[in-house]
């Protein structure tokens, strides 16, 4: 049996990757694909593989004011 490496990751950090968008309490993309340490189109096709294992509302695309907003917030410039 292969025994794999357990990273703990702070609480703070995960918090501090949360955002209130439409009403809800959402992870983007590129950070859950951190959190994991995998790039960001590997998690996407993963998820788009599994589908059946998500609620219908799982993921869902930012609008241009949306991701417009949430760089403001973050600071991010691209």
């Amino acid at each position: 049996m292969r025994k794999q490496n357990l990273i703990i990751i702070p609480e703070e950090t995960i918090i501090n990757k949360i955002y209130l968008i439409r009403g809800q309490k959402v992870m983007i993309d590129y950070d859950l694909a951190g959190l994991y340490r995998v790039e960001t189109k590997q998690l996407k096709r993963a998820v788009k593989r599994n589908m059946e294992r998500f609620p219908h509302d799982f993921m869902f695309e930012l609008t241009i004011e949306e991701l417009q907003n949430l760089r403001s917030q973050t600071g991010t410039s691209s």
